[in-house]
């Protein structure tokens, strides 16, 4: 009798640019990983993607690979659907299919399903380089609680340059609105994703010894691993009490997406609070957590190819 294997997962991984047949080195560990836990990694060409050239990107992905999942940096919601295409067409498919993909990766997509749990929030589609004028930012601004508030696009924020290009002390200061909303468009560039966000500002406090931003990562509605935030220099996730986690999770099992991060904050109340979420696909791993972590959950084949 012969017994029946189950295909080794196969995970697409970004391609170094100065190397196209190895993973780029940020992933390296990662894949390395991956590798010793059984899964095939296979390359796409990241540069391609993002230039609308979706069947280069895909070249050195084998046929017929079935079910994969993406690895990498981020990429827009378009260029996702196009890879998707593109890797349908050579007999594989994406677990985590478009629509998913733009409803975790973008703020609109996820922000109806956990606007009980995140900042107030209102945005407006805006091109790259396109700055709002005064009286639109100011409408815009006006549906917000009165106090300070923040700007970043659908999926970024400018957080480095906090004074210049992210805080707004006061939303009802027209000048002060225009001047920091212009500059984060500025320095967005070409990248600016989807238009511009205003959230209004909360006050979080960092528990004793962690990190103050909690990632956790999901995987088909379920909590499976909990770090700090890739940018904290503190390696340690604060725990969350299960109380405050259950609606959190039933927002996450409602967005109905197969793979997904929160980052999660203590307001100085004691609330803890979603201050972003992401397709963790695409989301960064904190450098001191050891990668063999998330890629068991890239392995785990519980769930199968969403929409």
């Amino acid at each position: 009798m012969t017994m029946a294997t189950t295909p080794a997962t196969t995970v697409l991984y970004c391609a170094d640019p100065l190397g196209g047949r190895r993973v780029d080195p940020h992933f390296a560990a990662e894949a390395r990983a991956l590798r010793a836990q059984g899964a095939t990694v296979a390359l796409v060409d990241h540069d391609a993607l993002l230039a609308g050239d979706a069947e280069r990107a895909v070249a050195r992905v084998p046929t017929a690979a079935g079910g994969v999942r993406y690895r990498g940096w981020m990429v827009p919601a378009a260029r996702y659907a196009e890879l998707d295409e593109a890797l349908r067409r050579r007999g594989g498919e994406l677990g985590t299919g478009p629509e998913a993909y733009r409803r975790a990766h973008e703020l609109p997509g996820w922000y109806d399903t956990f606007a009980a749990l995140t900042p107030a929030s209102v945005w407006l589609p805006t091109a790259p380089g396109a700055i709002p004028d005064r009286k639109r930012l100011a409408a815009l601004a006006a549906a917000l609680p009165p106090g300070a508030g923040v700007v970043k696009d659908y999926v970024k924020s400018r957080k480095h340059e906090w004074h210049e290009a992210c805080h707004i002390p006061d939303l009802g200061d027209p000048e002060a609105l225009h001047r920091v909303v212009s500059r984060f468009v500025e320095l967005q560039d070409e990248f600016l994703t989807g238009g511009v966000v205003l959230r209004a500002f909360e006050h979080f406090v960092a528990p004793e010894g962690a990190a103050t931003e909690v990632r956790i990562w999901w995987r088909d509605g379920e909590p499976r691993l909990f770090t700090a935030h890739p940018d904290s220099p503190l390696p340690e996730a604060a725990e969350i009490p299960a109380r405050d986690l259950e609606p959190v999770r039933a927002a996450v099992r409602a967005l109905d997406c197969p793979f997904v991060t929160t980052d999660l904050a203590l307001r100085t109340d004691g609330a803890w609070r979603v201050v972003e979420v992401g397709d963790g696909q695409v989301s960064d791993l904190h450098r001191e957590v050891d990668p063999s972590l998330l890629t068991a959950l890239l392995t785990d084949d519980q769930s199968t190819a969403g929409s």
